[in-house]
């Protein structure tokens, strides 16, 4: 196993009533460079799923992508059912209140994107362009169960090639182009324990809302979407069970009438790995 490492590291102090922890985030690119691209990973991921993305921007964007609490480097909740999207979308408040700009692009896979619409719905939001990578306001409840279920289960293997083995199998809907990407994939996903073995880089206590609270319930978060103003790009993995392509549509036909955009041969999500990914988020950006 080697030890990716994206950007430069960084930590953002946050918290409130719950209590003080750090967001860890990575930075690409020129700090004093006014076009900021925030991305935000999805529910088991972390920051280094942009770093291809990240490098390619980099020249054009100061690119910053975050730790969600409870996963990558950032520090673990002491109560789990603060693992919820208020939560979240109060730390990016104190993120973007650290980097010290007013106004962003927003780049959110899957729970990334929830995030996203949060707060792109709101009065005075930052976020100038959004792109929803394989989100909607509404969600599958069989995609959510089949998440739920194998979020921390399993969460240790006894050795990488273990670990490596799951990994092709659980994210195989990512559709991978390259063994590089792959391996690049496996290498972010998972820490050594001081025992011996390896887990996966998150807290499996993020399992506990979604079990709790979400599993049984339908999402929906049109009025969220209806009251977004800004620019939207929606990228949809064709063979997707989290966004239907019924949503997708809807999407364009209402509220900020989002551009879609389906990426064939993926389901969820796109991972940004490959070049043709990558253009998607190049070419709406430009063409502000």
């Amino acid at each position: 196993m080697n030890n990716p490492t994206g950007g430069n590291l960084h930590k953002v102090l946050c918290g409130g009533a719950m209590g003080l922890y750090h967001m860890a985030y990575r930075e690409w690119g020129d700090p004093q460079n006014p076009k900021v691209l925030i991305c935000v990973h999805g529910l088991t991921r972390n920051s280094l799923d942009f770093e291809h993305l990240a490098q390619s921007l980099s020249k054009q964007y100061r690119v910053i992508a975050p730790d969600v609490v409870g996963r990558g480097e950032s520090d673990f909740l002491q109560n789990p059912m603060a693992y919820n999207t208020l939560t979240y979308a109060a730390d990016m408040v104190t993120l973007l209140a650290k980097l010290g700009v007013e106004e962003v692009d927003w780049l959110g896979t899957s729970m990334g994107g929830l995030i996203g619409m949060m707060l792109a719905g709101q009065p005075k939001s930052p976020i100038r362009r959004l792109i929803l990578n394989d989100v909607g306001p509404t969600l599958s409840l069989d995609a959510l169960k089949r998440i739920a279920g194998y979020v921390g289960n399993p969460y240790e293997f006894k050795d990488f090639e273990s670990a490596r083995r799951y990994a092709r199998v659980v994210f195989a809907p990512f559709a991978l182009q390259t063994e590089g990407d792959w391996a690049w994939l496996s290498d972010s996903s998972f820490k050594p324990i001081p025992s011996g073995g390896f887990r996966f880089n998150y807290d499996k206590e993020i399992r506990q809302p979604l079990q709790q609270t979400y599993i049984d319930k339908a999402i929906d978060l049109w009025p969220v979407y209806d009251a977004i103003k800004c620019p939207i790009l929606l990228i949809h993995g064709a063979m997707s069970d989290l966004l239907t392509a019924d949503t997708a549509e809807e999407m364009t036909q209402r509220g900020p009438k989002a551009t879609l955009k389906v990426v064939a041969g993926v389901g969820h999500a796109p991972m940004f790995m490959s070049e043709d990914q990558i253009a998607l988020v190049r070419e709406f950006l430009e063409s502000a």
